[in-house]
């Protein structure tokens, strides 16, 4: 078992910016990636940014200019720097991880969310 804990979520003016940590615990040996995903009202959950225990990224279109996504594997948490925010970036944010046990098994986990709300 995984356990995903997300912080830095909060209210910030369009133009501003906040930085997303995810700390992991329980069962985290192994290879995985790690990312985040946010889900506005109404909207489907939609990937942010992943990196994997390597350090290669995966970044959205949308956002690759003003996120960028970090890890340190010694602490085991994966960060989430978010400039130049837009209102359109509000949204409840989730800590994602895929954990690659071997034989194809692959296990996912999910953090509870923190919300980011851009408004002016």
């Amino acid at each position: 078992q995984v356990h995903l804990v997300e912080s830095g979520g909060g209210l910030v003016q369009p133009g501003g910016s906040l930085r997303l940590s995810c700390a992991a615990s329980g069962n985290i040996a192994g290879r995985n990636a790690m990312g985040w995903y946010r889900q506005a009202p109404g909207k489907q959950r939609e990937l942010v940014a992943a990196i994997a225990t390597g350090g290669t990224t995966n970044y959205a279109d949308s956002m690759k200019d003003r996120f960028t996504i970090s890890r340190d594997n010694a602490k085991n948490t994966v960060d989430l720097q978010m400039n130049s925010l837009k209102p359109e970036d509000t949204a409840v944010y989730y800590c994602n991880a895929k954990f690659y046990r071997g034989e194809g098994r692959v296990d996912v986990y999910w953090g509870q969310g923190t919300q980011v709300t851009v408004s002016s």
